[in-house]
């Protein structure tokens, strides 16, 4: 009898888990044609299978653990009536379904997909496309968001929302996804510990990344790619930004990435290309630069003010028209062993230094930064001739911002 009560209660452990669990079938022939049905009727770890086809449905409300897969990328159309999938639950797997058609709404941030105070979730394989938000996470914990394609529609800010976004979120992985079209391709809020690798964020209104009072994330191996402003990085601490691409950011107000008030964080490995400023910088401290790529940018590095304790070392700073912009004469941060295009000092010793110190700030920078239409004299004589008058015999620009030993090779 013991060895009975014993066997019992390890099956009914495992049926607990899910081993028992069953699968729900949904199709327009099927005995369950609805989606919102099937999802009613399932048990706890159990699986919806949607079956190829169009499925009108909206606020589809997922209150327990359960798979939600599709085959052939079943169509679930909102009809412009309100936000589609809404997780609440733990334990629950979205995959493989079409969605489109969310509602818009200037009083509630409408999503395809939105998942509230849960944890251990899993989003992938999904295609969102004619939305208003794409995949919300709310105050949700040790998920996944893994390999889905959001494209939407936003021509203007104001009645767009955004691809990815987290608020009040911790652990979550954000991985191998393509954002196009939305105002900010991911955005974060008070999230911390998050993972941002290998997405695609491009074309997107305003920011291909934005996030603002989140600590302790990682963004590593991502493309921002013509954004609006490029990627804004704010009011946060102990960031990790490794071996990402910023591309083709361009506009009168854009940049590849905007710094404002980080402190503690790393900047390596990453690539700057054709954009209007690669980095803009304010009010951040204790930042590392190093090992990355600033080519044919109009600006590699605009430091605005109230940056201190922040190294720039081991960097390629190839044929921008302004290295390094500085709008004071104070400077507390430290310029070595990085590769200047623009050097053209000799190493009579042969050690691949520089023997003559390289200053990479222009008096025609700082002349710009408060004369921008001065910007039409750039390649004029007149120009390097005060450049030159400038590194001589320092006055406007830190007569301390120097690299001592410039590189002869790039890096």
């Amino acid at each position: 009898m013991r060895t009975l009560g014993f066997l019992i209660l390890f099956l009914c452990s495992f049926s607990e888990a899910g081993l028992f669990a069953n699968t729900w079938e949904v199709c327009t022939s099927c005995e369950i044609s609805s989606v919102k049905e099937a999802i009613g009727l399932a048990s706890d770890f159990d699986t919806v299978l949607i079956k190829k086809g169009t499925y009108k449905e909206f606020n589809l409300v997922i209150d327990k653990p359960l798979t939600l897969v599709g085959e052939g990328y079943p169509v679930i159309d909102g009809e412009d009536q309100g936000e589609i999938i809404t997780i609440t639950s733990d334990g629950v797997t979205v995959d493989g379904l079409f969605i489109i058609n969310v509602g818009t709404s200037y009083t509630s941030d409408y999503a395809a997909i939105r998942v509230v105070k849960s944890k251990n979730f899993l989003i992938q394989n999904v295609v969102l496309e004619k939305l208003f938000f794409g995949i919300y996470l709310e105050k949700a914990q040790d998920g996944r968001v893994y390999n889905n394609k959001i494209i939407g529609d936003a021509v203007e800010e104001f009645n767009s929302g955004n691809g990815i976004q987290l608020w009040y979120c911790q652990n979550i992985e954000v991985e191998s996804n393509i954002v196009q079209h939305v105002r900010d391709g991911i955005y974060l809020e008070f999230s911390d510990y998050i993972n941002i690798k290998n997405n695609r964020s491009s074309d997107n209104v305003r920011y291909g990344l934005h996030f603002m009072f989140s600590n302790n994330d990682t963004y590593q191996g991502n493309i921002f790619e013509n954004n609006g402003a490029g990627v804004a990085v704010m009011f946060s601490k102990e960031i990790k930004m490794h071996n990402n691409i910023f591309r083709k950011n361009w506009g009168p107000t854009s940049y590849g990435l905007l710094l404002k008030e980080i402190n503690d964080a790393e900047i390596k490995g990453n690539t700057f290309e054709d954009n209007t400023t690669g980095i803009t910088i304010e009010g951040s401290n204790r930042v590392i630069y190093e090992h990355n790529d600033f080519m044919n940018n109009g600006w590699a590095l605009k430091v605005r003010g109230a940056c201190y304790g922040n190294t720039v070392v081991n960097n390629n700073f190839l044929y921008n028209s302004f290295d390094v912009s500085y709008n004071s004469k104070l400077n507390d941060n430290i310029f070595d062993r990085n590769f200047w295009s623009e050097y053209t000092g000799y190493d009579l010793d042969k050690n691949g230094i520089g023997d003559v110190p390289y200053r990479p700030v222009k008096l025609f920078s700082y002349i710009v930064n408060r004369t921008p239409e001065t910007i039409i004299l750039l390649r004029s004589l007149f120009m390097d001739i005060i450049d030159f008058s400038e590194k001589v015999s320092p006055v406007f620009t830190p007569d301390n911002l120097i690299d001592a030993n410039p590189q002869m090779k790039k890096l």
